[in-house]
């Protein structure tokens, strides 16, 4: 079984345009993340996943099921990156920064107040959602469960889970515009 074939103007690899894959698949990633490299690291990433795949079974589309794998590295990649730090932004020397004095200048008394009282504020948005759509919202962006278990969990279909999610998120859009002009 060969996985490469030429035709005039392109090369083909496992039934993908290999000229589709690094110009128009490439752009598509860069144009989410308007990172040269992470949208280099999505596509490798993504093309390893299609071809380990590609190697158990033959894949009918080939082009819709790898833009498939790279929505979901994505998505693995922004969920990564939510539980680190960037270096760059605690400073140049962020090694010789006392962190009591850090603390000090940013989380001052009157700081605090105006974060206990926006906290508070969410809070009374997320409670006057109505209830299936404040549950939705709590399991999915509190808890982390993804939207399908939340369908199944709560009997409802993937397009309900994503309009209360819609909902809720509108809501407290529009509540911080309110607050923040306030």
């Amino acid at each position: 079984m060969s996985f490469f074939s030429n035709t005039e103007n392109d090369t083909f690899w496992c039934n993908l345009s290999l000229k589709w894959v690094y110009t128009d698949l490439f752009r598509s990633i860069y144009g989410r993340t308007r990172n040269f490299h992470l949208a280099n690291d999505v596509l490798h990433d993504a093309i390893v996943k299609f071809a380990v795949k590609n190697s158990l079974k033959q894949i009918d589309e080939p082009q819709a099921y790898l833009r498939g794998i790279v929505k979901n590295t994505l998505v693995d990649y922004y969920r990564d990156a939510a539980h680190y730090v960037d270096a760059g932004l605690l400073g140049a020397d962020s090694t010789n920064i006392d962190p009591e004095l850090e603390l000090s200048d940013k989380y001052s008394p009157e700081k605090m107040v105006d974060i206990k009282q926006r906290m508070h504020a969410l809070q009374n948005i997320i409670d006057c959602l109505p209830p299936k759509c404040r549950q939705v919202f709590w399991m999915h962006r509190i808890e982390g469960q993804p939207q399908l278990e939340i369908a199944a969990e709560l009997g409802i279909s993937l397009n309900m889970v994503e309009r209360h999610m819609i909902r809720a998120l509108v809501d407290i859009a529009l509540a911080k515009d309110y607050l923040l002009h306030e």
